[in-house]
């Protein structure tokens, strides 16, 4: 893709659609990548890769970049933490262990709803599902569930009164470790990045995970204060490893928070793909 001069191309490596919590199809993300005038995006759909295939056939149409993405949930002890996979190569492989995890999102919105219909709350498994579509799902459907049928004004007065940790219909996800989400990423030729970690990433932490595979650090993140950047980018060039960042957008629902804000240098992405031919892995075309 070739910018105007003087123009500093930048990118997002951390985006959603309707193939998982999302409120855009993934073509429709692609669409509005462009018109943001960025080189390139990740696709990181929660748990699934059904969005890549028609992502990355409009990316082509218009000249934007799609990288083959995944956000993971996984656990470290009792904490969850998300893991972001970059330039997958061979989606089938990680596939297979998606559908388990998928399986797994499926029964927890299933006993979400039994205890909602307990605190009297009548919302249904089919309102939930109507509102996940063909994605995988996931709290944020349930809380858009409730909004639909009136029990909430809103998807964070849905999560503070009843979804949340501590609420009366909060279960806690069937648990994925670090070290296996770890592995599903590099099974399928990509990259393992931390994401968003935010004051949590301590070095102790990171090093930690270095030991079990890691390969990089989301640093930019709607979330991180200066102080997380900064620390978080010594912590990447000081452990070797590779820097990425993103906005975390789900679309219109977002507010505040909107598709690349966070001005990601496409420097970053060319060093992941430096660390990909280092490996033996050219990036995906």
């Amino acid at each position: 893709m070739t910018e105007p001069a003087g123009i500093t191309p930048v990118v997002d490596l951390h985006m959603h659609s309707t193939a998982s919590d999302g409120s855009r199809a993934p073509a429709e993300v692609v669409r509005a990548a462009k018109r943001a005038a960025l080189a390139a995006i990740a696709l990181t759909d929660h748990d699934t890769v059904a969005g890549l295939a028609e992502a990355r056939a409009v990316g082509a149409e218009l000249g934007v970049r799609v990288v083959n993405g995944v956000e993971l949930s996984a656990v470290e002890g009792e904490t969850e933490t998300h893991l972001l996979g970059l330039h997958l190569r061979d989606t089938a492989v990680l596939e297979r262990g998606l559908g388990a995890l998928r399986e797994m999102r499926g029964r927890r919105a299933a006993r979400i709803v039994e205890l909602l219909q307990s605190q009297g709350v009548q919302v249904t498994l089919d309102d939930v599902l109507l509102q996940a579509g063909t994605g995988a799902i996931g709290r944020p459907h349930v809380a858009r569930a409730l909004v639909a049928d009136g029990w909430a004004t809103d998807v964070r007065d849905a999560f503070d009164r009843y979804l949340g940790a501590g609420r009366p219909a909060y279960v806690a996800k069937d648990q994925l470790g670090m070290r296996e989400a770890i592995a599903m990423v590099h099974d399928a030729g990509g990259l393992a990045i931390l994401a968003h970690p935010g004051a949590g990433g301590t070095r102790e932490r990171v090093e930690a995970l270095v030991a079990l595979g890691l390969d990089g650090v989301e640093v930019k993140h709607p979330s991180h204060s200066p102080q997380d950047v900064a620390r978080l980018r010594t912590f990447v060039d000081q452990m070797g490893l590779i820097p990425s960042g993103g906005s975390d957008w789900h679309g219109a629902a977002d507010g505040p928070r909107t598709i690349g804000m966070m001005r990601v240098p496409i420097e970053w992405l060319r060093r992941q793909d430096e660390r990909l031919e280092a490996l033996g892995r050219a990036p995906a075309a």
